[in-house]
């Protein structure tokens, strides 16, 4: 199981390094690729779906998956600010359209329930796409990364060796403070250390690693509760000894649009 784990974290590592190498429509690609997989497995879990079983998409699912491509067309197309706000734009009326059609077929919370994940997973981790088109973006998409992955590793080694207090006991009774502590003060570092390399933005690349490491943790613990609600153990199977997409880059999705930001804050202020 641990051979296994590890042989899916080597592949997934040299699959995503290659891809954010290269960039544009191959980086792309990835990211639609995890955007629609990840979206799946969130309907399926809402909808209690084990794992192995199958349910037949709706008309919301179906806009849902409708908007993803067309939204993800624009970025690729017209990345700039105002063409995917109007995407966004349209894929609210769109999904009110669908709803106020097929009012007798379903209620307003699955229509609700469905948009969120199209924010939520497509929407967000396309960010990680915006930071790739930036001038330093293969080093400012690492810090993604690092505040996500990074953080987790350490967290849960941390945990393990000094962990005392619980986090969320009742959300994930396994993470500690000791352990959040420690993951934080990981990517901090490695944040650092990524700045030390390319003889810049030490302190920078600290602080926003260490911003990006605390809000993955909430992010982890989101997806969790998702589970959690809805009595699934892990989103998928996908990716061997470590789930589906959604248990592989539940952190990744809130984190990206917060280093986007973090990165641009000088460009706004």
């Amino acid at each position: 199981m641990l051979g296994t784990r590890i042989l899916s974290a080597v592949m997934l590592v040299l699959i995503i390094g290659s891809s954010l190498f290269f960039g544009g429509p191959l980086w792309w690609a990835l990211l639609l690729f995890i955007s629609i997989v990840g979206y799946y497995e969130y309907m399926r879990a809402i909808r209690k779906i084990p794992e192995g079983g199958s349910f037949s998409l709706t008309a919301p699912d179906i806009a849902g998956y409708f908007c993803t491509a067309a939204y993800y067309l624009i970025l690729l197309f017209r990345p700039e600010g105002k063409s995917l706000f109007y995407a966004l734009v349209g894929s609210v009326i769109l999904f009110m359209v669908v709803f106020v059609f097929l009012f007798s077929k379903h209620e307003a919370t699955e229509i609700m329930a469905v948009f969120f994940g199209f924010l939520y997973i497509p929407v967000m981790i396309s960010f990680m796409y915006l930071i790739r088109m930036r001038d330093r973006g293969v080093v400012e998409v690492l810090l993604v990364f690092i505040s996500a992955w990074i953080c987790d590793t350490f967290a849960y080694f941390t945990g393990v060796a000094i962990g005392r207090h619980k986090l969320a006991p009742v959300l994930s009774p396994k993470k500690s403070i000791e352990g959040a502590v420690g993951g934080t003060v990981a990517a901090v570092l490695v944040g650092m250390l990524l700045g030390s390399v390319i003889h810049e933005n030490i302190p920078e690349y600290g602080i926003i690693t260490g911003a990006g490491a605390v809000i993955s943790q909430f992010g982890d613990l989101f997806a969790s509760g998702i589970k959690r609600n809805f009595g699934l153990k892990d989103y998928g199977t996908l990716i061997p000894g470590h789930g589906g997409i959604m248990d592989r880059f539940d952190s990744l999705i809130i984190v990206s649009p917060v280093i986007y930001f973090l990165c641009s804050i000088k460009e706004f202020i």
